[in-house]
């Protein structure tokens, strides 16, 4: 990566981006010094200008930003650093330096994807998760067939938070259904995608 630290007099600017949610997080500008820093430590190091010295993210607070990638702009002028960020980035204690809140509840869909499939590769004692993998895949066909019609009946004679209770259900037995198959809720994803079109 060539960058050009001269137009801004020796600075870049660094773009800090949640790897996971693509929130941006905050700006910050790094000089040479500090993006070899940022690469070196895994932990993004910027140049501050008001201190005239190199500063780690997190460096008093802990909240330090954990490098996932860096990558420069089509003018080399600007860097783009996504990140798995530890606690809050803005010096307010917000999220974001925006006042932003960095989650995306539907990511936890994924979360919960991964979990699931340890549950299946690892098969603790005591879990129902277990349980439900242990009892073979009609059960398990079963179990979804079972959320569905609660769902249904949520959706036309219950409440609203009945109906998000038993949707949840469904979700859950769902993707374990579809891990037991060797499929995951991101191979729905991709076929509602290609519906989309």
């Amino acid at each position: 990566m060539e960058l050009d630290f001269q137009k801004m007099g020796g600075l870049v600017p660094a773009i800090i981006q949640d790897n996971s949610t693509s929130k941006v997080l905050m700006l910050g500008f790094m000089n040479k010094e500090a993006l070899d820093a940022t690469v070196q430590t895994g932990k993004v190091t910027f140049y501050s200008r008001t201190k005239g010295r190199l500063w780690t993210k997190g460096e008093e607070s802990g909240n330090f930003l954990n490098v996932v990638s860096i990558k420069d702009d089509c003018d080399h002028d600007t860097l783009l650093i996504k990140v798995n960020p530890v606690g809050p980035v803005c010096h307010t204690g917000a999220d974001t330096c925006w006042g932003e809140k960095n989650e995306e509840p539907v990511l936890f869909l994924s979360y919960l994807q991964n979990f699931i499939r340890r549950r299946y590769e690892e098969m603790p004692e005591g879990s129902y998760t277990t349980s439900l993998f242990q009892s073979g895949i009609n059960r398990m066909a079963q179990k979804v067939g079972e959320e569905a019609v609660e769902t249904v009946i949520e959706a036309t004679n219950g409440t609203d938070d009945r109906l998000i209770y038993e949707a949840s259900d469904l979700i859950y037995h769902l993707i374990v259904l579809l891990t037991s198959k060797g499929m995951s809720i991101e191979d729905l994803a991709a076929e509602l995608k290609k519906r989309h079109k």
